[in-house]
């Protein structure tokens, strides 16, 4: 028998990890931007990424937070609404304005995101006792005042309906061409079906009708053909399909166009988010208080065509007492520092 002594578990150093090897000079892939991931650890990166107009991955860099509490005016002790929590961005600016005794309820139907964001959000100093994280589509936002027992309405409501950069720029979400991923596009992976799923089974005269009306395609039918033909099963071949449909003389820059439009058209589809967006237009009035405001940023025309149309009607039948006669555009130089603010347009309404 050996009489060495046997060597404790505890005092055996850690095996150190390389970390995966990448290509180039800087990382490209979503998953090996370490220090993007990880903005507490470098912000002197993510001070550069922004810099050059670019947003950090998995952050999103909030739109026109100045004009839009301009726009809603939330006084200290205001029950607020965030119907769109995503980054968490308007959440924190429209918490920090209603403090001291106010509280803001803030929902997401992504859960994976909305844990994370809750997290940061928790550790800035947002405590239950004026914060409320709901995983919840604003479909649902009559159900989530009663749960919160604000059954006499609230003082301000804020959506912003445009994808969170989180989503957009993870792969494994199925949102963006740029890398290959799964074909899923949900908000909310773990409800209905994903977009190859959707694709497979709606007819080809309805698939042109969805991508006319979720996103103006003009070359809706020759997509919807290939699409059909060849039901695509990630995201990469769901932008050669569209590439491939399109006439032969089509540039790059207008293919890319055509891409982005079908996802948009099939995201849409997929998350109904057509049949959401009503669905809260129509119960704002009612959670609404007296004097109360609410205001949308928008992202393409299908969108502020609900919005414009629903204030337009609200004010014509004594609804809303105001609502904002043009859109709201983030200026220049948000634009140039964040390109993905470009298209947003922000509309309001007092009632």
């Amino acid at each position: 028998m050996s009489s060495e002594p046997e060597s404790d578990p505890a005092s055996v150093p850690p095996v150190h990890k390389r970390r995966p090897r990448y290509r180039g000079k800087n990382p490209r892939r979503f998953e090996d931007k370490y220090k993007e991931l990880n903005p507490d650890s470098h912000p002197d990166v993510i001070a550069k990424v922004r810099a050059s107009g670019k947003t950090p991955a998995g952050q999103h860099v909030p739109i026109m937070v100045t004009e839009v509490i301009e726009c809603l005016q939330p006084q200290p002790g205001d029950r607020v609404v965030d119907c769109t929590l995503g980054y968490g961005g308007h959440s924190r600016a429209l918490w920090q304005t209603v403090q001291p005794s106010g509280h803001l309820m803030s929902l997401d139907a992504d859960p994976i995101e909305l844990a994370r964001t809750e997290a940061r959000l928790r550790a800035f100093g947002m405590n239950e006792e004026s914060f409320t994280a709901r995983r919840c589509n604003f479909a649902g936002l009559t159900k989530a005042l009663a749960e919160q027992g604000w059954h006499d309405g609230v003082d301000v409501i804020f959506a912003d309906l445009g994808l969170s950069s989180m989503q957009i720029d993870n792969p494994s979400r199925g949102f963006t061409f740029k890398q290959d991923g799964p074909l899923d596009m949900r908000m909310n992976p773990e409800r209905g079906v994903s977009a190859a799923q959707w694709l497979t089974s709606i007819s080809e005269a309805k698939l042109v009708t969805a991508l006319e009306e979720n996103s103006d395609e003009p070359h809706a039918a020759p997509i919807a053909a290939r699409l059909k033909t060849s039901v695509p099963q990630s995201t990469r071949q769901l932008a050669e399909a569209v590439k491939s449909a399109l006439p032969p003389r089509t540039s790059a820059e207008e293919a890319d166009d055509a891409v982005r439009r079908v996802f948009q058209a099939v995201r849409i589809a997929v998350n109904e988010e057509f049949n959401a967006l009503d669905s809260l237009l129509r119960s704002i009035p009612a959670a609404l208080k007296p004097g109360g405001r609410v205001a949308f940023l928008t992202f393409h025309s299908g969108e502020d065509r609900r919005v414009k149309k629903a204030f337009q009607e609200g004010l014509r039948s004594g609804i809303y007492r105001e609502v904002s006669d043009e859109v709201i555009r983030a200026s220049m130089d948000e634009q140039r520092a964040n390109p993905r603010s470009s298209p947003a347009k922000l509309r309001w309404a007092l009632k």
